[in-house]
């Protein structure tokens, strides 16, 4: 395997020839960022279940709890995130990250704190505000069907791990499409130098987003060359052409602020913004970004005892004038993402028979040119 193709031998992005900027990690995903594990549960049944659920773990599963300094972003509110509000506040997030299908939120949802119970108690007896977001799959999936399950965000969360991902119709974007073709879960990561030390930003996508007349790769508009097979215009769907979300997590071992994670995940839109989205009224896009470093401070937590000496959070931060450099991988990382989740795809059929295609390769190829 290489980092032009998936662990199952799809091609990605730069298999096509497509030109990125930056420096990506060895696996050029967001699991270059050390520590942090992603795992998948993807529903594929009958002619209608074409769904799942994505669990990110910025710590691992092991060091749950521990608080990474976090910030969220909303270009466009007709979506869900949950736990913004307690993020908002405390500038921490200690908990798995789910993503998965708009009416599936409250089931994933108890299923994170049916996990943390279980393997996190000491956690779980105080109190548990998961982060769990969501798009949109009804085109292709039934979406008002029970199919997804508390269990399935559990077995995310247990088969998350380390190392290259697959990527497409995999996860919480089994059933998403975005610009009018089969889209779903990206990533990608890009290093930054910070004098003689070295970091990672990496970038995990659900994309569900775009009119199919937007589309744009490596600075080149294709969409309006490419509406011959466009299925979603010609059905009963009834959302406009860009309706779906997109959800982004940012994850970076860079030590960062909270409000600084807040300004990497305000750099989100530019990376989408490449790949030629002017963000719709109907998508709910909706980011969220993530520190791993600074392990043992901001803690929200109720502590034993009366305050000591040396009872104080300490954190290192990257000074703000030096932080350009990481608003520029966040661009890069999340624009592959998103044409990550294009490229590794196949034709998909669902729900009522609506089809929606993969983008097509050889004439991604022949635009480029």
């Amino acid at each position: 395997m290489t980092t032009d193709t998936t662990p199952s031998g799809r091609p990605r992005a730069r298999a096509l020839g497509i030109p990125f900027d930056g420096t990506p990690g060895p696996w050029n995903a967001v699991t270059d960022v050390p520590g942090v594990e992603v795992g998948h549960v993807t529903l594929v049944e009958g002619d209608s279940v074409r769904t799942g659920v994505t669990a990110l773990l910025p710590r691992g599963r092991d060091a749950v709890g521990t608080p990474c300094a976090a910030g969220w972003y909303s270009l466009n509110g007709n979506g869900e995130m949950t736990g913004t509000t307690w993020i908002e506040e405390t500038g921490a997030l200690t908990l798995p990250v789910c993503v998965t299908n708009t009416h599936a939120v409250g089931t994933v949802h108890r299923g994170v704190i049916d996990w943390a119970a279980k393997h996190h108690p000491a956690l779980a007896r105080q109190w548990l505000l998961p982060v769990v977001a969501e798009t949109w799959d009804g085109y292709l999936n039934d979406i008002n069907g029970p199919h997804v399950r508390a269990e399935h965000a559990v077995t995310a969360i247990e088969s998350a791990a380390r190392g290259p991902l697959e990527e497409g119709s995999v996860g919480g974007g089994t059933g998403m499409n975005c610009y009018g073709f089969k889209g779903g879960s990206g990533t990608a990561s890009r290093v930054v130098d910070h004098g003689p030390d070295r970091y990672t930003v990496g970038a995990l996508v659900q994309a569900n987003f775009g009119d199919r007349r937007e589309l744009t790769i490596a600075g080149t508009p294709m969409g309006r060359r490419l509406l011959d097979d466009n299925p979603m215009e010609d059905t009963d769907w009834l959302a406009p052409g860009g309706a779906g979300s997109v959800i982004v997590a940012i994850v970076t071992d860079a030590p960062l602020l909270p409000g600084q994670c807040k300004a990497l995940a305000r750099r989100v839109p530019i990376g989408l913004g490449r790949t030629g989205t002017t963000g719709g009224h109907f998508s709910g896009d909706i980011f969220l970004a993530m520190s791993t470093a600074n392990a043992g401070a901001l803690k929200s937590t109720f502590p034993a005892g009366e305050p000591t000496a040396d009872d104080y959070d300490v954190l290192r931060s990257i000074p703000w004038g030096r932080i350009d450099p990481f608003y520029e991988a966040v661009v890069q990382a999340v624009e592959e993402a998103v044409l990550n989740a294009l490229v590794a795809n196949a034709e998909m059929t669902g729900r009522d028979g609506h089809r929606t295609p993969a983008l097509p390769h050889d004439r991604v190829r022949e635009l480029l040119k």
